[in-house]
C-alpha cells in the first residue's frame, strides 16, 4: 500500500504534462493579447419606471460609454451586449436628475466599462391623466367629376388617451387614418386606425373606426349647348352629323363649376375605323375635372360618311 501511495502523484504524468503545456500556452496567448479603450454608443433601458407617472418630451435613448478589453473580445461586442440601466423607482412629479455610472452598464464579464457620457441625465416627469376626447374622422382624395364631399360620420365617436396632464388637457380630438374617395361616385365606408397626433399621448387601448364619407351629385348645373365635333375622320372620308349641336348638363359644386371655362368643353364622336355609310353614333364630351357631365341631349346623332370622290 505505501509503495502505490508513492507512485499516486506520478500516475497518469503525460496528460498532466500536456494539460499544464496547454494552460501556460493558453496564459500566453491571453498575456500577450493587446489590450485595447474603445468608445461605443449603447441602448439606454429606463426601469423601475413608477405607475402614475410620464415623461414628458422626449428620454434619451443611448449614451456613449468608454469600454476597455482585450482587443479580439471588444471585436465580438455586438448590439446589445452593452446595455445602459437607469433604475427610476425614486422618480416623482418635476424635473430629475439621475447619475450615471459604470456600475449601471451591463456589459460581458471581461469587458471593463471605465466611463459613461453624460455622467447624468435630466428628465421631467409628470402625473399621468386620461381622457376621452371625440374622434374626427378624415378623408382623402377628389370624388368622380360632378360630385362632391358631404356629411362624414364616425363609429365610435369617442375614445380614451392617456399621458402627460399637460397634454392631456390641451388633447382637442383624436384622428383618424385618411378614408379614400378618389374617383368614388358613391358613399364610402371603410375601418381604419385611430391615432393622435401629438407623440407623447397614447390611446388607452389601441381603436379602430369605422368612417362613413358622403358622395353626392354636385349641387349646382351648367347648362351648355354645343357643336358636335367629328374626331378621327379617315382620309378622302367626309362626315356629317345631324344635329350638328346637343345640350349638355354640368354638375359639380358652386366653386368648381365657378372655374369651368366654355371653350374647354367639347363635344364629340370619334370616327376612327369607320367607312363610308351612315352610323348612330354615341356623343361624348370632354369637361373639366371640377365639372361632371350629368346629361346630354340627345344622347346619340345620326353620322353620313361619303368619299371624297362622290
Amino acid at each position: 500500500m505505501k509503495k502505490l501511495w508513492l507512485l499516486w502523484p506520478f500516475r497518469h504524468a503525460g496528460l498532466k504534462l500536456l494539460s499544464l503545456g496547454l494552460a501556460v500556452v493558453l496564459w500566453m496567448i491571453v498575456a500577450g493579447e493587446e489590450t485595447v479603450e474603445r468608445g461605443l454608443r449603447v441602448p439606454l433601458e429606463l426601469v423601475q419606471f413608477p405607475a402614475g407617472l410620464e415623461l414628458q418630451g422626449e428620454a434619451p435613448t443611448v449614451v456613449d460609454v468608454r469600454v476597455r478589453g482585450a482587443s479580439a473580445t471588444l471585436s465580438r461586442v455586438g448590439p446589445g451586449d452593452i446595455v445602459a440601466v437607469l433604475d427610476l423607482r425614486t422618480a416623482r412629479p418635476g424635473r430629475r436628475l439621475f447619475q450615471l455610472t459604470p456600475e449601471q452598464v451591463r456589459a460581458p464579464f471581461d469587458v471593463q466599462v471605465v466611463q459613461v457620457s453624460p455622467a447624468s441625465l435630466a428628465i421631467e416627469f409628470e402625473n399621468s391623466q386620461t381622457a376621452r376626447v371625440p374622434i374626427q374622422p378624415a378623408y382623402e382624395g377628389t370624388p368622380a367629376p360632378g360630385y362632391v364631399v358631404g356629411k362624414m360620420t364616425v363609429e365610435p365617436k369617442t375614445v380614451d388617451i392617456v399621458g402627460p396632464e399637460s397634454s392631456v388637457k390641451q388633447a382637442s380630438e383624436a384622428i383618424t387614418e385618411p378614408v379614400s374617395v378618389t374617383g368614388a361616385r358613391e358613399s364610402v365606408t371603410d375601418t381604419v386606425t385611430v391615432g393622435l397626433l401629438d407623440p407623447s399621448l397614447r390611446l388607452k387601448s389601441p381603436r379602430m373606426a369605422t368612417v362613413s364619407v358622403e358622395v353626392l351629385p354636385g349641387p349646382r348645373e351648367l347648362k351648355l349647348r354645343l357643336p358636335v365635333r367629328l374626331r378621327n375622320t379617315a382620309a378622302n372620308l367626309l362626315a356629317q352629323a345631324t344635329p350638328s349641336s346637343v345640350d349638355i348638363v354640368l354638375r359639380g359644386s358652386r366653386e368648381g363649376l365657378s372655374h369651368v371655362d366654355p371653350g374647354d368643353v367639347t363635344a364629340f364622336v370619334d370616327l376612327a375605323g369607320l367607312g363610308p355609310g351612315d352610323y348612330p353614333i354615341d356623343v361624348r364630351v370632354d369637361a373639366p375635372t371640377d365639372a361632371g357631365v350629368s346629361h346630354i341631349d340627345p344622347g346619340s346623332v345620326q353620322v353620313r360618311i361619303t368619299s371624297v370622290k362622290e
